[in-house]
């Protein structure tokens, strides 16, 4: 039988690191996950090895990839295929939602 749940973020038990309080919702092709970083943080260069959507809902940051250095503000979505590198440097506390598909 089709299912509907419904999620509150701030119900949503938090995971991670002093830097960013990050929230995920499990789904069964992929999460959404919400994570709100603190102004100066830096996410090192890495990959995923699955494909990623972010969309920034506040805050200010700048995004480093294969195209370049791209300025994260309120709007821009960002899309990553698998095993694409970026790194991020967050001026102002930020709020992302991402979706992540599983592989």
């Amino acid at each position: 039988m089709p299912e509907t749940l419904q999620y509150v973020w701030d119900d949503i038990a938090t995971y991670g690191d002093a830097k960013a309080d990050r929230r995920l919702i499990p789904g069964g092709a992929g999460d959404l996950k919400r994570v709100m970083v603190k102004a100066g943080t830096i996410a090192p260069r890495h990959d995923h090895a699955f494909e990623q959507f972010f969309m920034v809902a506040e805050g200010l940051g700048v995004l480093l990839c294969e195209k370049g250095e791209i300025q994260l503000h309120p709007g821009v979505v960002i899309h990553f295929a698998p095993f694409t590198w970026h790194e991020a440097r967050f001026e102002t506390d930020t709020v992302i939602y991402e979706v992540n598909f599983r592989e």
